[in-house]
């Protein structure tokens, strides 16, 4: 493609006693007579940690260094003035985060990209499961994925399936396993790959998934290497537990159409997997709190189709009573155990579904967690899922670790109702309650969780830990846990002979596994519990977890993987983090419009902007085309607001004012060469910014053609042509020729100017500019202006979607800063990874000028000059 060929794709995973390591290796070579960009891009696991990569160039090896997160900050600041680009790793779909580097290489360049990540492979319906993302986007003369598992149990099924797999590719999916090995090829020949007999397309396109499971004469298996162990716990043929399900409805405005009718179906389907032994209920919540019966009944026939009536007539009404409903259904829990009236011997669950934020009874989230907690004591498992992207997810993950569950994602789409259905499935059948697995204190430290609220069938229980004497070859468990019938206890005894035993097929496995797998598990436990925990909890869990990531070299929310790259041809250096679900930090920016970037991306060097939000996160929205001016992230709801400031050119804006630091940030708007007369509104953009520091007497005014410096009476001007780092009291600025200045006053915040060059002759488009703003929070709390203004954490909350005048663009009531506002959704293009085509990124338009949104209205920011 474009004179680049991969000429080889190797996906290579070991798996070891459920623990995955894979590696991805792509070679490719620059076929052009230039130099030309390469692009390694894949998809791996949101559960898997990336542990090494590096990139060789014609025998030259350009390691990835993993660092702590800020460490890697400050390395990637420094350079900036090299050009940057940042966000290797983003969240892409459900399950999976695309990890993407590109190198520019000279003509006849070959050059190898080698990605590592592991992970412990989780058992879900009774098979753990490993999921490949195949894309490699052109035929490879050279593709092969390659499993080998090893399991000491014993293996007694293992399938492989593909969902871009047609018939005739079945046969190519090699699948062996024999006692402890396990071994699946797949390695289409050139001509497999293609769409059709002729076709340069390429058929691997989709998810590449193994499915096994062990053999168990035993309820586990306890497994002893290098001075660490690691016990798996998973009993078959108990007897199923009864269960008391309370199912808590979120039935607020919001849910309205498509979701509420998800939700029916999804529960129609629930209800026709309830056993009779099982105890249920359901409470809705809108603006008032609604229940079916007034305590939980036995699943009966009867009862069962009186509750199928009920769910059909399910509506919705009104705003979100998130704690009446949840504070009803844990009341009726007690009631019910207090009285009697559901069986002793029986697992509790909570299931809420909300898709919004509480704005009625008690709407503070940390009350309502501290009020929740209070009352479950610990009793019961609580399971929130939120639907779509207008919740709090942190919140409702925060909430559900706190009492024993966890958060799910609910993606809006065609299949909501069966993620739904697919998430009761995995809780419908509990075992055990209240698991205990003891190990003897003297011997062992660094455990990982041991106790557990309830074990449900077809999963797995995992525990890992280190022994304190690194020779010591033996371990004693006690497992003790709550059955159907009676209490379930048990010993269990393991030596490392037997487990060097049944490690004899040394090839399979590498070395240091069970030790990495007790890491793995403890990071991702630590971080677990970090997400509830504050103070000086919260630090030390994440010192601890910051240690290990940083030991066994795992990219981690807590570490970031430094990418360097050979420094000619423009390369530049580019920073990989582990993306988040839920997401706190909070980052505004503000581009300039223009109609051109489709048609004219590859005639000028606007090349991709780079994203200087900070890497922590998922980047939020960081190119902006077309409508609008402004767009307002607002990383806590995963979602954004925008809005338009039309106004003359010539017309000044002030975007960011503070009293406190003495920092101005105007802008100054030009039209295009000729007015559009078919038009209403003319285009504009930010043809001049100014920013100003008062305390230290500094202007830096920024245009599409030079960039100004005033200190006092001093001027100095250079060029877009220039590459410059310049540092002086109070002041950092850099220049990245043709592409942005980053500038820095004193210690507040920093800003980023991108530089966008339209085709010269265009017959109506001017240059223009686009301008972030890094570390807002280092502005005072007084700072102001249309941009300012928004760097204090903004919430909304979005009721009644209903059809507006575009049939693609919904419109909605969006209730902001105690406002009630008509909005419409809409897309905004960002074409920072996809030059052509762009990315779509959807926001809430709020009309009028911001008005409603903005303080004041929008000609209250008109100002006389720049500065």
């Amino acid at each position: 493609v474009n004179g680049i060929e991969i000429y080889s794709m190797k996906i290579d995973s070991k798996v070891t006693s459920r623990f995955a390591h894979n590696v991805i290796t792509s070679r490719a070579v620059n076929r052009g007579n230039m130099h030309k960009e390469v692009f390694f891009d894949v998809e791996l696991p949101k559960t898997a940690f990336i542990t090494n990569f590096s990139m060789t160039i014609d025998g030259v090896t350009y390691p990835g260094n993993i660092k702590e997160k800020e460490a890697a900050k400050q390395q990637y600041e420094k350079a900036v003035s090299k050009g940057q680009t940042a966000g290797l790793v983003k969240s892409s779909g459900r399950k999976t985060e695309k990890f993407t580097v590109s190198v520019n290489i000279a003509a006849g360049s070959k050059v190898t990209f080698e990605l590592t990540y592991e992970e412990l492979l989780k058992r879900h319906f009774g098979k753990y499961e490993m999921f490949i993302k195949v894309k490699p986007k052109q035929l490879v003369k050279d593709f092969e994925i390659e499993v080998n598992i090893f399991e000491p149990q014993g293996i007694t099924e293992l399938e492989a399936e593909g969902t871009f797999v047609t018939n005739d590719l079945q046969d190519v999916i090699k699948k062996t396993f024999s006692d402890k090995k396990g071994h699946i090829s797949f390695k289409p020949t050139l001509d497999q790959q293609r769409t059709c007999a002729n076709c340069s397309q390429s058929l691997l396109d989709g998810d590449f998934t193994v499915k096994y499971d062990v053999r168990r004469t035993t309820p586990d298996n306890l497994q002893i290497v290098n001075g660490y162990f690691v016990h798996f716990f998973a009993p078959t043929n108990l007897p199923k537990l009864p269960k008391n399900v309370i199912f808590v409805i979120d039935i607020s405005g919001s849910m309205s159409g498509r979701e509420i009718e998800q939700t029916r179906e999804a529960l129609l389907k629930i209800l026709d997997d309830i056993k009779e032994d099982d105890y249920f209920n359901f409470i809705l919540f809108g603006s008032d709190v609604h229940t079916w019966k007034d305590a939980l009944i036995k699943a009966t026939p009867e009862n069962l189709h009186e509750a199928k009536k009920f769910v059909q007539g399910i509506d919705t009404e009104g705003m979100t009573n998130l704690y009446g409903g949840i504070m009803r259904g844990i009341d009726m829990l007690n009631a019910a155990h207090e009285g009697n009236s559901v069986p002793k011997r029986s697992a509790s669950i909570i299931i809420m579904l909300t898709d919004g934020q509480p704005n009625v009874g008690i709407s503070n989230t940390q009350e309502i967690q501290a009020h929740v907690k209070k009352a479950i004591e610990g009793k019961y498992t609580l399971y929130n899922l939120g639907f779509g992207y207008g919740v709090d997810y942190n919140f409702l993950e925060k909430m559900a670790l706190e009492n024993k569950g966890l958060a799910r994602r609910i993606y809006p789409d065609s299949d909501s109702a069966l993620q739904l259905q697919g998430f009761y499935d995995e809780v419908s059948n509990p075992m055990l309650v209240d698991v205990e697995l003891n190990y003897p204190t003297n011997e062992i430290a660094d455990l990982t969780k041991n106790t557990f609220k309830h074990f449900y069938d077809g999963s797995e229980i995992v525990v890992a830990g280190r022994f304190i004497d690194v020779n010591q070859n033996s371990l004693t468990v006690d497992v003790k846990g709550e059955g159907a019938n009676d209490a379930l206890s048990f010993t269990t005894q393991q030596d490392k002979e037997q487990t060097a035993k049944a490690f004899q097929e040394q090839q399979y496995i590498f070395g240091d596994f069970i030790e990495r797998l007790w890491a793995y598990l403890t990071i991702e436990q630590l971080l677990e519990k970090r997400i509830a925990a504050t103070g000086e909890e919260k630090e030390n869990l994440t010192a601890e977890a910051l240690d290990l990531s940083l030991k066994y070299k795992f990219v981690t929310p807590l570490t970031s993987m430094v990418v360097t790259k050979p420094e000619d041809y423009d390369n530049q250096a580019g920073i990989a983090d582990k993306p988040i679900e839920g997401i706190d930090i909070f980052t505004v920016l503000l581009y300039g419009r223009s109609q051109l970037f489709s048609k004219y991306f590859s005639l000028h060097s606007a090349a991709s902007p780079v994203s200087y939000v900070h890497a922590t996160n998922p980047t939020w929205y960081t190119s902006v085309d077309g409508d609008p001016h402004f767009i307002i992230s607002v990383p806590q709801k995963e979602d954004a607001i925008c809005f338009n400031i039309n106004e003359n050119p010539g017309a000044v804006l002030s975007l960011i004012n503070d009293p406190v630091t003495g920092i101005t940030v105007n802008g100054e708007l030009i039209g295009d060469k000729k007015e559009n007369n078919d038009a209403k509104i003319q285009n504009t953009y930010f043809g001049k910014l100014g920013i100003a520091n008062k305390h230290l007497d500094l202007k830096v005014m920024v245009t599409p053609e030079n960039i100004t410096i005033q200190n006092g009476n001093e001027k100095t001007t250079f060029s877009w042509l220039d590459s410059v780092t310049l540092q002086q009291e109070g002041l950092t600025l850099i220049i990245n020729k043709k592409k942005n200045v980053v500038l820095s006053m004193g210690s507040s915040a920093s800003f980023v100017i991108v530089l966008h060059q339209v085709w010269k002759k265009h017959p109506l488009h001017k240059d223009f500019l686009g301008l972030y703003t890094l570390e807002s929070h280092n502005l005072s709390e007084q700072t102001h202006g249309l941009l300012g203004q928004f760097f204090h954490p903004i919430d909304f909350t979005i009721l009644e979607i209903h059809p507006g005048s575009d049939p693609k663009k919904p419109d909605a009531t969006m209730i902001v800063k105690n406002k009630e506002l008509t909005v419409t959704r809409g897309w905004q293009k960002d074409y920072r990874r996809d030059p052509e085509h762009g990315t779509d990124i959807p926001c809430w338009f709020v009309h009028n000028n911001g008005a409603g949104l903005i303080d004041g209205v929008h000609t209250d920011y008109i100002v006389s000059s720049l500065f």
